[in-house]
């Protein structure tokens, strides 16, 4: 019996750019980085106003490209800064493009993935999803004590790729996602390490500007106290102490550059500040790893190093000589997002999942009583 083919089309918005893909099931028929000028982007006054624009933009490259929409089975956005919920596929609903629109938590180009999902689906009449926002949160109660009272650890990390990743080396050995405990460590402009239980990622670093490893642009976690006196110098702004935490930290703000291959370079080249820091990056990132093998009692299946860089050879062999003796390391570089979008939706359809209904305001709940 042949396979029911399924057509999808996937949305990755970013500050100046959207990223599309339609894939044939898992195999990707089209990939595209759709460039805006910037001009045209900074005059609108909001991001969200941007979405008629990207939408004309989007559907302009695929008439170009030969592709016939009205073929497609489902479109799939990235999502956005949304309320915290558990991993998975989620339909658009009116909910959901509510807090999108509103900025739930902040305003993001991530925010128009599901809107624009929503906007080409709904004239097509197919369904709209989003997989693995990276609000996504499952923590234990445990995980969110922070040891300061007023300030709860937060789940805030790569979780689309983190996710798909898991679940492609489950996969491989032969195991479902589900059955297994993994470490999984995502290694791009930010860093986060992710304790996965049984499908469920119960503790994992703020990858956004709250702890963990620092990153090549990011500081991670810093002394607290110190970090508190800087603030209360009088010699910096609240913005720019935010800056110097993500943006112009880690890499950045050591180096000068938050490009792994630079600094690789001038590693070469005898730097030895470079070598020193770009060590202790890899330091970090295989003691945050340690931290999560406590989380899960030791009992770790797999550690998975993945994201940009996971090409750096010599970078990962740093981290994997530090924490090989926990678990096998398994290497998967780059982040494949528009493939963990479509797969994500392609689970729905094929009915290997359900797909979940992103929840109501609970004022929005008692109104329906």
């Amino acid at each position: 019996m042949l396979e029911q083919e399924h057509r999808i089309l996937v949305i990755n918005p970013g500050s100046t750019s959207t990223k599309i893909g339609v894939f044939d099931n898992e195999i990707s028929v089209l990939e595209k980085t759709l460039r805006h000028d910037a001009d045209v982007i900074n005059s609108y006054e909001s991001i969200i106003d941007q979405y008629e624009f990207r939408k004309q933009t989007i559907l302009e490259t695929l008439d170009h490209e030969g592709i016939n929409i009205s073929k497609l089975s489902a479109v799939c956005g990235r999502g956005g800064l949304l309320r915290p919920i558990e991993g998975g596929t989620y339909s658009v609903n009116d909910a959901m493009l509510e807090d999108l629109r509103a900025g739930f938590a902040g305003q993001h180009a991530s925010n128009l993935g599901g809107i624009l999902a929503y906007e080409i689906a709904s004239g097509l009449n197919i369904p709209s999803f989003i997989v693995d926002p990276v609000v996504v949160d499952e923590l234990d109660p445990i995980a969110r004590i922070s040891g300061f009272s007023m300030i709860e650890r937060k789940s805030i990390f790569h979780a689309l790729n983190q996710k798909a990743v898991a679940r492609r080396v489950a996969k491989e050995l032969g195991k479902k996602y589900g059955e297994l405990n993994l470490i999984v460590t995502h290694m791009g402009g930010g860093i986060t390490v992710g304790a996965h239980k049984k499908g469920r990622v119960v503790d994992v670093n703020n990858g956004l500007h709250g702890d963990g490893p620092f990153s090549p642009e990011r500081a991670g976690t810093v002394p607290a106290g110190d970090l508190v006196g800087l603030c209360y110098s009088g010699s910096f702004y609240r913005e720019e102490v935010m800056k110097k935490l993500v943006g112009q930290g880690g890499l950045v703000g050591y180096l000068g550059t938050n490009d792994a291959v630079k600094v690789e370079k001038m590693i070469e080249s005898g730097d030895e500040k470079a070598k020193l820091v770009y060590s202790a990056m890899a330091y970090q990132v295989a003691k945050e790893i340690g931290s999560a093998s406590a989380v899960l009692g030791g009992k770790v299946d797999a550690i998975i190093l993945t994201g940009g860089l996971a090409y750096g050879k010599d970078f990962v062999n740093e981290i994997s000589e530090r924490i090989n003796w926990i678990a096998d390391v398994i290497v998967q570089p780059g982040e494949n997002e528009l493939q963990a979008l479509a797969e994500g939706a392609l689970r729905v359809l094929r009915g290997e999942e359900t797909e979940k209904e992103y929840p109501r305001k609970k004022a929005d709940k008692a109104a329906l009583k």
